[in-house]
């Protein structure tokens, strides 16, 4: 699905990869589930692209619905798999964190399940070999991504802004549309592992100069940086 002239999406709102096309190559942000591999060859095939333009690839973090054909590309095709630091472990297969108690509605919740199983999310490939990346650095890959750190929902949470784009991906820094319950808008996501470090981290985006802000769940917001922010204080304080 074309978001934008360079700015491609596989997925959908329940689970989504995003990929940054240039005349340079291909950055793919996140990788979902193991079953987006097909999409993924899809996508590229539609639009006279192949996986050899892939250059990298970048987590915002190190959850398993986020790593999923991570593995794949890199042990196929060398491709680097680029991580927050402090997410290594987990994109390696480290055991999270028991999760929190969210607040969950039944519906919702067996449908983010069964897209998951669909997608082959039972069995969950770690990743072997991640690159470490830190605040502020600026990867050697296509639309040249810049690392911001978002701790909170996992301790090695990053956003990735591509200026080439006018786009920060925000990972599960937040969400538009809780895997969990269903509700729309921008909010706190699920299964975050410290409440108070991810509040303070929504301050990084402010000042951003971006058309989009795009979760790894819901809907890319288009409304601007500053009412994301409003509304998410708002949901965050309900």
């Amino acid at each position: 699905m074309e978001l934008a002239p360079q700015l491609r999406r596989i997925g959908n709102d329940l689970v989504a990869v995003h990929l940054i096309l240039t005349d340079e190559g291909i950055t793919v942000i996140d990788t979902g589930l193991p079953g987006h591999y097909r999409d993924l060859r899809r996508e590229l095939e539609a639009i006279g692209r192949s996986l050899s333009d892939i250059r990298g690839v970048v987590l915002t973090h190190g959850d398993s619905d986020h790593t999923g054909f991570a593995e794949r590309l890199r042990a196929e095709l060398g491709i680097p798999v680029y991580v927050g630091a402090d997410d290594a472990g987990r994109a390696m297969g480290e055991k999270p964190p028991s999760p929190p108690k969210d607040r969950r509605r039944l519906g919702p919740v067996l449908r983010f399940f069964a897209y998951a199983i669909s997608k082959g999310g039972v069995s969950m490939p770690k990743v072997a070999q991640v690159e470490s990346v830190s605040d502020g650095d600026v990867l050697p890959l296509p639309g040249d991504p810049v690392i911001i750190g978002m701790p909170g929902h996992s301790p090695g949470s990053v956003a990735i802004h591509v200026p080439a784009v006018r786009a920060v991906f925000v990972g599960d820094a937040l969400t538009t549309r809780s895997v969990l319950t269903g509700v729309e808008g921008p909010q706190p996501a699920p299964f975050t592992d410290d409440w108070s470090a991810a509040s303070r981290s929504i301050e990084r985006l402010v000042g951003l100069d971006v058309d989009w802000v795009i979760p790894g769940h819901g809907a890319p917001w288009v409304g601007g940086v500053s009412a994301l922010v409003a509304a998410y204080r708002a949901a965050e304080s309900a």
